[in-house]
């Protein structure tokens, strides 16, 4: 939405006000002629950011302010930039120099440092004055406000994720079952099932729930995500780790036909059961389906996808498999998870929520991803038919300008009504690779290396609110908790593909980074990369 691009001003002007605060601090006081420019500066931008936050709640702002704040986004970038580089060349110049000649030569340089600062401090504030000048000088606004709960509870997210398990699986996992395992026939040759739907109808939670019930049947198994852009020889290696039970690295030699007869030659006298996830192209099975023999009788087969013609590929011969399409849930398993994620069960909503409530659902059209972040939306909001009624309004004016999917739609009101810290910790996911396991650990530190997010009252350290912010992410069910540490605590996640689409999409949309090796996506025509990350090609050769 294009509150985004509040966020995404705002998250550019904190380090730059913190920079500023900086060079009026003791280290840079012998700058005495660009000490007063810096102060007026700063008062000028910090006014500019209580502005953008008073806007960060205003859900669609005019076409005007959303051309002022690029402005002050990009604005923000140079003069980050500018202090930058003057802080390193002042610092270089630090130590004291022997000698005449180095004395000389220092001074000059602090010199020139003093005046090329002044000069760019008087630019910006050139710039700054032009930029406000044209959006009226702040005009006045009367800006929607929103009711926020900060509170964090972590127990939310145990109930969403058993619920998003159980709702509405068991009549087709029990379909699925029979047409791999009911009838003399499936015995006597290898079975396939492919799973197809949309993002976000819960073909992975489908698939491992059959998994888990047969995979105790089968003497080899393996299930692994196959994702968009695979590399061929790590998928191959992973399957042949997983069916054998013994490691096999990187490092070691080996070409792709290789590792197919590797593990065609293990499987050939054994039953296995094999599930390979989120396949998007005929060209990733053609290659993949070679390394399971299809004399090996009563061996499984499970492959999700979202394209018709992959479907139709891994069904075809040898194989002649079957497709299920997996279908929307209805109306009372919407209700189900709707209900258990925000009051343990159903018969806990209150009265006055469930005319509202049952609207909010018909909107998310049995999407199981998009019942998932309303809910997770609606857990930080307050239990008033007010506020529940504005989202479902919400939801109505996004499905009106946006012609996406409807879990494209709920994400983009889920985001819109985080805070702004919280967008910037959610954009910086953008940056890690489909289907990755992020640990906790790696990703907090990485917000704080990037000033994402700051120490808050009430928490002792950065990693300590962090932490929070983690916990925040997994509550609205924008991220999905992996290993578990003790006392239950989360200690890495990954994200939803449909999830890292939708914030991939937002992080070009605001610059936030640009990405390399995305041939599917529009990387964005800024001019001035502020974040580069390169994504792997695919590896199918």
């Amino acid at each position: 939405m294009e509150a985004a691009l509040v966020s995404a001003a705002t998250r550019a002007l904190k380090p730059v006000l913190e920079k500023l605060g900086a060079l009026v601090g003791d280290k840079y006081k012998r700058f005495k002629g660009v000490r007063d420019d810096i102060k007026s500066l700063t008062r000028e931008l910090t006014a500019m950011e209580a502005f953008l936050l008073k806007m960060s709640e205003e859900e669609d702002p005019d076409f005007q302010d959303k051309v002022w704040m690029n402005e002050v986004r990009e604005l923000s970038y140079d003069m980050e930039d500018s202090i930058d580089d003057f802080m390193q060349s002042v610092g270089s110049q630090d130590s004291k120099p022997d000698g005449f000649l180095e004395k000389m030569k220092n001074s000059l340089g602090k010199m020139k440092a003093r005046r090329r600062i002044g000069n760019e401090i008087h630019d910006l504030k050139k710039q700054i004055t032009e930029v406000a000048e044209r959006n009226e000088r702040y005009k006045a606004r009367e800006v929607f406000s929103k009711a926020k709960n900060t509170t964090v509870d972590p127990r939310a997210l145990a109930i969403f994720q058993h619920a998003s398990e159980l709702v509405g699986i068991d009549e087709p996992k029990a379909e699925i079952i029979k047409l791999l395992t009911q009838g003399a026939s499936t015995q006597e040759k290898m079975n396939l099932v492919s799973i197809i739907g949309s993002g976000g109808m819960g073909k992975t939670t489908l698939a491992n729930q059959v998994y888990q019930d047969l995979k105790g049947k089968f003497q080899c198994r393996a299930f692994l995500s196959v994702s968009r852009n695979p590399d061929m020889m790590n998928i191959l290696r992973t399957i042949l780790s997983e069916v054998s039970g013994q490691r096999y690295t990187d490092t070691e030699a080996g070409s792709i036909q290789h590792l197919i007869i590797k593990i065609t030659d293990f499987l050939v006298d054994k039953r296995y059961f094999v599930v390979l996830d989120d396949i998007w192209d005929v060209d990733t099975w053609h290659v993949l389906k070679h390394a399971f023999p299809v004399t090996s009788s009563g061996s499984i087969i499970i492959t999700t996808t979202r394209i018709n013609d992959v479907a139709e590929s891994c069904r075809s011969r040898p194989y002649n498999g079957d497709i299920y399409s997996i279908k929307p849930l209805d109306m009372v398993h919407s209700r189900q998870l709707f209900y258990t994620r925000l009051f343990n069960s159903e018969e806990n909503c209150p009265s006055y929520l469930e005319i509202v409530s049952e609207q909010i659902l018909k909107k998310c059209a049995g999407l199981p991803l998009a019942i998932i972040a309303i809910s997770g939306l609606l857990a930080n909001t307050e239990r008033t038919e007010g506020p529940w009624k504005e989202v479902e309004d919400s939801i109505g004016r996004a499905l009106e300008r946006n012609p996406s999917v409807e879990g494209m739609k709920i994400l983009s009101l889920s985001y819109f009504e985080l805070p702004a810290h919280l967008k910037s910790c959610l954009l910086c996911l953008s940056t890690f690779p489909e289907d990755s396991v992020i640990r906790k650990k790696v990703l907090i530190n990485r917000w704080i290396a990037e000033r994402l997010i700051h120490t808050e009252a009430g928490y002792s350290t950065t990693y300590e609110f962090g932490e929070r912010c983690f916990n925040e992410l997994i509550n609205r069910s924008l991220i999905q908790p992996l290993k578990m540490g003790n006392y239950d605590r989360v200690k890495s996640c990954r994200l939803h593909d449909t999830i890292l689409d939708f914030i991939i999409s937002k992080s070009v949309e605001e610059n936030f980074v640009t990405l390399v090796g995305v041939p599917s996506l529009s990387v964005g025509t800024q001019s001035k990369v502020r974040r580069l990350s390169c994504k792997p090609a695919s590896k199918k050769n």
